[in-house]
């Protein structure tokens, strides 16, 4: 079904206001970067500059896969998504480029990351391994999301 026809069940496709909001009250998302055989998919957390960016912390080794993927791409593509119910949750969907930051503009990023998701692993693997800080420039956006019932199934006034 297209978006269009899912409407006549309540999706909704999100304003780019509703879509930064919401950007901004989520941490963790899905990053997926081109690959030869198929998209290589792994959970990030991020911060988000409230405009155009969205910031990511690699602790990786000489060996990352990430890192390899990540040097690689033109293009990445980025997917969060909250689910409440099966009749509300949101999703957004963002398409854009990966750019190392220097660290000499680390501390101007450092508050966008202080209130970032960081599994406890990592916090420890981030002391003896590489650390690295990318910028994702959101080139497009989209989002939809359904909250409530869709029609027939709205309980009855009585």
């Amino acid at each position: 079904m297209s978006i269009d026809e899912l409407r006549d069940y309540g999706l909704v496709e999100m304003t780019d206001p509703e879509i930064a909001n919401f950007l901004a009250s989520q941490r963790v998302g899905v990053l997926a970067l081109p690959e030869a055989d198929a998209p290589y998919l792994f959970p990030i957390s991020y911060g988000f500059d409230g405009e155009d960016s969205l910031y990511f912390t690699y602790v990786s080794g000489s060996s990352s896969r990430k890192q390899r993927a990540t040097d690689a791409a033109g293009t990445a593509s980025f997917l969060v998504f909250a689910v409440d119910t099966m009749y509300s949750w949101e999703s957004v969907q963002l398409t854009g480029r990966l750019e190392p930051v220097s660290e000499s503009a680390w501390d101007d990023i450092e508050e966008l990351l202080a209130d970032v998701w960081t599994p406890e692993l990592f916090k420890n693997a981030s002391l003896s391994g590489d650390v690295e800080l990318y910028e994702f420039r959101i080139g497009d956006r989209s989002g939809v999301k359904h909250q409530g019932l869709p029609p027939g199934l709205e309980p009855s006034g009585t």
